[in-house]
């Protein structure tokens, strides 16, 4: 226990050493307030002076900065006013029904000159007034007033061709009810493409010597064809715009836009009254229903310029799209000549353009399905390749342009024709055979929104159509090669009407062969009078065939099976080609990488895993290994060779002539369906 006194010191010492510390601590903080306010005096000193000297070395800084807010502003002020104008002027037309309508899009056009872009709600950047870009997308109709051309400045969605990305999960409920109804009804992003100006802005795609071209001054002018049913508005205006926004002025004649008896109330007068602010362009509303093929005579006999320009109705023309296509009918009027088609996406409406060395022309398969595929080597070697102009076998069909006469003296389009589908190979088969040139114009350039489906021919009656023209076709134009095509449908021609017209014209103008077209003009396709053996393909052990579809277009291997067989054609249909592949079309059995499996690809012609030897002992062979069906009869297989019958296969034709007709009798399960009665004879 430590004495009383020596507490009492201890006391004091800390105390001290307390006093000390708090001293300590006051000074640091004086310190710290004297180095703030010395530092906060540097900065203003510094500021003026730098204030200072940019005044004396610029002295007319400020005037030039506020001449261009007030210049900038008088000019905002100016567009207001002329657009104000010009709404009042047009809702002096217009019932009062539209006028919302059209006082939110025109805030849009001012927000898109003054730089100001609204970004909806499905983009990464958003906007709390994305509500008032929507109207009422069952009426949706665009400003009645063409807005003003965007330019390489512009910067609002989808300009300059580029994706306008949308994110249906970040909408509201009635946009996305609104997003729905435009895949449904237009089988694209309406949705996009309404948000997109009608008259954005696209580079010039033109490259090596198509920027340089020099054409003829006294190019023939064209009237413009584009039919529609029940289009969307945005993507029909933004086709108008397109051609008379990139074209030369003297050259476009006329635009004649044909309504094919279309339902939607935009599509009526308020279409009328926005075309008639553009010039040249008309509208012809035709009283009942009549198809693609039969609206585009009606157009063409409604127009007056000696060259007739087809374009769909939803497609953007580029720069000096044009001038290369009347330059080539100008040269010579059998020719038919269609632009390089590039893709603007269904979901983005992004525009992808197809460069020179890209560029692929038109064919088709035996089922008649037109198809693209890459130019032969004696094409790709043309003299000024690859921006001259290229041959092609067929072309798409839905934008060329031709000149009249010539168009007449082929018979125009087929009238027996129905709605859509067909047509393209009927012009192409017969500029051919019947003394003309059908070329792809390498330097022209439009943008065509590919579908994956069509909107308007999904029930049965479109699908009749389809195959009713098919036949006419084939009858009038393909000589004895038709049955090709008639066997992959079991020869049921069905009612084609009478084409005995269609036929005089090809004897009044001496056209050539279908065989002189194989040969001369698309020599590389296959054609199956060269086979070795065709038909189906069934098994011994049991009454199964090879099946498999074959979808070009789908890039993942189509795994053959077993399956019933059914004497069709169709999925079940083979030829063994010369170079002993089993092949249907385009597309060759492929042995796949696990040597065990075969499938369906694009044929190749390098042999390998696509040489299949079909032996006298019914044996189908690869490498070694015979095709099996397996004991379950539920797979086909590569396995080693035995000799059972499970392993045996019967080619129902051989060897292959064109068929005349079907080679089977009806089978009994088939009866009743198709249209099939027992007692007709095939």
């Amino acid at each position: 226990m430590l004495p009383r006194t020596m507490k009492k010191k201890q006391r004091v010492s800390v105390g001290m050493n307390n006093k000390a510390e708090k001293s300590k601590d006051a000074t640091i903080i004086v310190w710290r307030k004297k180095r703030l306010l010395i530092t906060g005096m540097l900065w203003m000193t510094t500021s003026l002076l730098m204030a200072f000297l940019i005044r004396f070395t610029f002295p007319d800084c400020d005037k030039m900065f506020f001449m261009s807010i007030n210049t900038k502003t008088e000019e905002i002020s100016r567009q207001e006013t002329i657009q104000s104008e010009r709404l009042l002027e047009a809702s002096n037309k217009l019932d009062n029904s539209w006028l919302n309508s059209i006082s939110r899009t025109q805030a849009q056009n001012l927000n898109k000159y003054n730089g100001l872009t609204l970004h909806h709600m499905g983009q990464k950047q958003h906007s709390n007034d994305h509500i008032h870009l929507k109207d009422d997308y069952r009426e949706r109709i665009h400003p009645l007033i063409p807005p003003i051309r965007s330019n390489q400045d512009s910067a609002g969605p989808g300009e300059h061709g580029l994706a306008y990305e949308v994110d249906r999960m970040f909408l509201l409920p009635v946009e996305q009810e609104e997003y729905d109804w435009g895949w449904k009804n237009n089988a694209f992003n309406q949705f996009a493409s309404d948000r997109i100006s009608v008259r954005r802005h696209l580079p010039d795609y033109r490259e090596g010597t198509c920027l340089t071209n020099l054409y003829p001054k006294d190019l023939p002018s064209t009237s413009v064809v584009i039919c529609f049913f029940n289009e969307c508005w945005s993507t029909l205006i933004r086709s108008v715009h397109s051609v008379l926004d990139r074209s030369p002025s003297h050259l476009i004649k006329e635009i004649i836009l044909v309504d094919d008896f279309s339902d939607l109330k935009h599509l009526k007068k308020p279409l009328d009254d926005y075309v008639s602010a553009l010039g040249k362009v008309r509208v012809l509303h035709l009283p009942k229903r009549e198809g693609l093929i039969r609206a585009r005579m009606i157009g063409m006999n409604a127009s007056s310029s000696d060259v007739v320009t087809f374009l769909d109705s939803h497609i953007e023309c580029t720069e000096g799209w044009l001038e290369p296509l009347l330059a080539r009918v100008h040269e010579d009027k059998t020719n038919v000549v269609s632009p390089v088609i590039d893709r603007i996406v269904d979901a983005t409406f992004e525009y992808t353009v197809l460069h020179a060395n890209e560029v692929q022309v038109g064919g088709f398969d035996w089922d008649l399905t037109f198809d693209w595929h890459v130019p032969p080597t004696k094409d790709k070697l043309r003299p000024g390749a690859p921006y001259s102009p290229i041959r092609t076998p067929t072309i798409a069909g839905g934008l060329f342009a031709i000149h009249r006469d010539f168009f007449a003296k082929l018979g125009y389009y087929d009238p027996g024709m129905e709605v859509w589908g067909g047509e393209n190979l009927e012009i192409s088969f017969k500029t051919w055979m019947c003394g003309g040139t059908l070329e792809i114009v390498v330097c022209s350039h439009i943008g065509h929104v590919f579908r994956t489906r069509n909107p308007y021919m999904a029930d049965r009656a479109g699908e009749h159509a389809l195959k009713r023209n098919m036949v006419r076709l084939a009858e009038v134009w393909m000589d004895d090669f038709r049955n090709f095509f008639y066997d992959r449908f079991y020869f049921r021609l069905g009612d084609y009407g009478n084409v005995s017209d269609r036929k005089a014209i090809r004897e009044r103008n001496k056209c050539h062969s279908f065989s002189w077209y194989l040969d001369n003009i698309y020599p590389e396709l296959f054609v199956p009078s060269k086979a070795q053996a065709s038909g189906d393909i069934e098994n011994f052990a049991a009454p199964v065939c090879v099946d498999a579809s074959s979808d070009p277009k789908l890039t993942e291997l189509h795994v053959i099976r077993p399956y019933g067989c059914h004497r069709l054609g169709g999925h079940q249909l083979w030829y063994l080609s010369q170079l002993n592949e089993i092949r249907r079309d385009k597309m060759c059995w492929t042995v796949a990488d696990d040597n065990e499996m075969v499938g369906m690809v694009n044929c190749h012609g390098l042999r390998d895993t696509q040489e299949f030897t079909y032996t006298q002992e019914n044996l189908i062979k690869n490498n070694g290994l015979c095709l099996e069906l397996t004991e379950n009869y539920d797979r086909i297989i590569l396995a080693q060779c035995t000799g059972i019958l499970r392993q045996r296969w019967k080619f129902s034709r051989e060897p292959v002539l064109p068929p005349t007709s079907s080679t089977h009798p009806i089978p009994a399960a088939l009866v009743g369906y198709y249209g099939i009665d027992s007692s007709e004879k095939l």
